[in-house]
């Protein structure tokens, strides 16, 4: 019998297993989703979260990241600099993550939706294909990915009553962050 993850392959479907990364603060690094270890020029640690910024070396199409993991809401928002004749009309861009917390390093895992934000434009929710083939593909069980449902559900809710506006959101939420583009 075919497997669900074979099928994707066949088809040249984006299936993959939840992207990972660790957040390590004692040696200032990020080892993202593809475990290239990167050099983080700031990490900021609030009780809501934590901040990291970093340079999005040998990128053709971003060339800065900042970053906040948002626990309680179990959320990642990114705000990315993008390189002249790559830019977007997306303000921030959410990943739907859990977040394992700690005292030397933070781990997250990437639960395949996203929502690309354009202040008081818009909010939408990317990658559903790659959310259904990894559960079809069981890379998600059941109770995960009704979680990044209802995580997602209630992050487009929070902000389409503030109309698009990620800050303003948030702050209702008890969470004010900082941005080195966005002060």
């Amino acid at each position: 019998m075919t497997t669900q993850r074979e099928i994707a392959d066949q088809l040249g479907l984006p299936i993959h297993p939840p992207k990972v990364e660790t957040f390590d603060f004692e040696s200032r690094t990020n080892t993202d989703s593809k475990q290239r270890v990167r050099a983080v020029d700031e990490y900021r640690m609030e009780p809501f979260g934590l901040y990291m910024a970093r340079p999005m070396t040998g990128h053709p199409k971003l060339s800065y990241l900042e970053s906040w993991l948002l626990p309680e809401l179990g959320i990642r928002v990114t705000d990315f600099t993008w390189r002249p004749g790559h830019q977007r009309a997306q303000d921030f861009y959410v990943d739907i993550v859990s977040i394992e917390t700690g005292r030397a390093r933070w781990r997250s895992v990437d639960l395949y939706l996203d929502i690309s934000v354009g202040t008081g434009q818009y909010a939408e929710v990317l990658d559903v294909d790659e959310f259904l083939l990894a559960l079809r593909a069981d890379l998600l069980d059941d109770m995960t990915a009704q979680h990044a449902m209802a995580t997602t559900h209630t992050t487009l809710d929070g902000l389409a009553r503030h109309g698009y506006d990620l800050p303003g959101w948030l702050r209702e939420n008890g969470i004010d962050l900082f941005w080195q583009r966005h002060p």
